[in-house]
């Protein structure tokens, strides 16, 4: 091991491929390196250091690119399948980063500099948190540079944190960052609107890079639809030289050891998904349902509720809930004079909640429109029927699945005949809402994974019912 690894304070000449195979320093994590070449390809490549012909291949295949770097990256985007060894691998180049890198002429006393890990939920962030803090703590040249932990920040002594947080774009502002780990960027929602973060995140980050001379963006993720970031990032830079690297490599390449019976079984179940997940592979099979053009349009600039009118005969859809996973959402709306729609009310209650207490406020929202009757999902059986009854309202199943719904509402969306309200959440939810194509051909419309419909679910019911038996896809195709 070298001088500057055996003392984290003389960082000259450290090396993390040397790290990795020092077993007083990072090897009991990197038990086989046998199974971690494709890993230590990516590193050299990072870091521009030496190849020999077997990493230069592994290279070329995973990169595009014929040529290793001569210098470092200033950012690097992995296309990489799941399972594939990601989170062990951030980590220790956190680590590395925080403390065999000397990064005291860039730093001013009471400034907060870290390396930070960005994760696409609180559970996937601890788990790197976990393998940092393991590595900080358990070996031995390392243990004394931890001044304080609490669970998302470690902070050492060399003035530097390693932090971990969600995907948020406030929670980058206020850093001066030598490092950003970007963890499954393809898959980050925003939990309050479902949308994607990323470009407002990236936008904030490399503001807080911009002062720190080879500070590092490097990204990792599972591919998935063919838009955001990492897609557009793969697009512009794979096979392209220069200081951007993109490497795409399918599960078996960046783990051997993954059972290849698991690939094989997601294959069978569900080809197009087990392509993204374990092959890489970017999904053809998922659309945007529809454009953030035709929703804006629709939109009433500062409408966010329509109050009763006499004589407007008025519809509602209810998307309920247990009150613990999903919000319970409400919606009215009714049809216009002039063959349109309009959206005259929502009501979302996030969890946790009391579906009885949530159920009397919607029945006296409903009251208030003069409706008796709502329409609702077959969820739970009998409860929300149960509820509502008790309420004087009829709680009748809706006959269309929410697929269908969502389908028949885009012609009447798309002809410019259905009036929303300036909802922030009810508009992000419809602009995240994907088509997707099943192997037997047929289309389903539901949300990207980790986000949710509950809002665009019920107005899509409502506006659905308001319109029922106007023929709104003939007057599109008309126009």
């Amino acid at each position: 091991m070298s001088a500057s690894l055996q003392n984290p304070r003389t960082q000259s000449d450290a090396n993390l491929i040397d790290a990795i195979r020092s077993p007083a320093l990072f090897r009991p994590w990197f038990k086989d390196l046998t199974t971690w070449h494709a890993w230590l390809t990516f590193i050299r490549a990072l870091f521009a250091l030496e190849m020999s012909a077997a990493d230069l291949a592994t290279f070329t295949a995973c990169t595009g690119r014929a040529e290793a770097p001569t210098e470092p990256m200033r950012e690097a985007w992995l296309c990489i399948g799941r399972r594939g060894g990601k989170s062990l691998v951030l980590a220790a180049i956190a680590v590395f980063l925080a403390v065999f890198r000397d990064w005291s002429d860039y730093i001013v006393p009471g400034e907060s500099v870290a390396v930070l890990v960005i994760a696409t939920d609180r559970k996937q962030a601890r788990i790197i948190y976990r393998y940092a803090r393991s590595m900080m703590t358990r070996i031995a040249v390392l243990k004394p540079l931890v001044a304080r932990e609490d669970g998302d920040v470690i902070e050492l002594t060399n003035g530097l944190n390693i932090e971990v947080a969600t995907a948020s774009f406030r929670s980058v502002r206020g850093y001066t960052l030598v490092a950003c780990l970007l963890d499954e960027i393809a898959y980050w929602r925003n939990e309050e609107t479902s949308a994607n973060p990323d470009t407002e995140i990236l936008g904030a980050l490399r503001p807080a890079m911009s002062t720190i001379p080879n500070s590092l963006l490097l990204a990792a993720s599972s591919p998935y639809a063919k838009r955001g970031a990492l897609y557009n990032m793969f697009r512009r830079y794979y096979a392209q030289p220069g200081p951007v690297l993109v490497w795409k490599a399918p599960t078996k390449t960046m783990n051997p050891s993954f059972p290849q019976s698991v690939i094989e079984a997601a294959y069978e179940h569900d080809a197009a998904a087990a392509a993204a997940e374990y092959g890489a592979e970017f999904r053809s099979d998922i659309e945007t349902f529809v454009s953030r053009e035709v929703v804006d349009a629709a939109t009433p600039l500062d409408r966010r509720e329509l109050p009763p009118m006499s004589g407007a005969n008025y519809v509602a859809f209810v998307d309920p809930s247990g009150g613990s996973a999903d919000s319970m959402t409400l919606a009215i709306a009714h049809r216009l004079p002039d063959d349109r729609a309009a959206l005259d009310a929502v009501r979302e209650v996030r969890p946790p909640f009391s579906p009885e207490s949530v159920t009397k406020e919607f029945a006296a929202l409903l009251a208030r429109y003069s409706i008796s009757e709502v329409e609702g999902d077959r969820y739970a059986g009998e409860w929300p029927r149960e509820r509502f009854r008790e309420h004087g309202i009829s709680y009748v199943c809706a006959e269309k699945p929410k697929s269908d719904i969502y389908r028949e509402l885009l012609p009447a969306l798309n002809s410019g005949k259905i009036e929303l309200l300036d909802v922030r959440v009810l508009q992000a939810q419809l602009c995240s809402l994907e088509r997707r194509t099943a192997r037997g051909g047929r289309d389903s419309i539901d949300h990207p994974p980790g986000a949710h419909d509950d809002l665009a679910n019920a107005a899509a019911g409502a506006l659905v019912r308001a319109v029922s038996g106007m023929d709104f896809r003939a007057i599109w195709e008309k126009l």
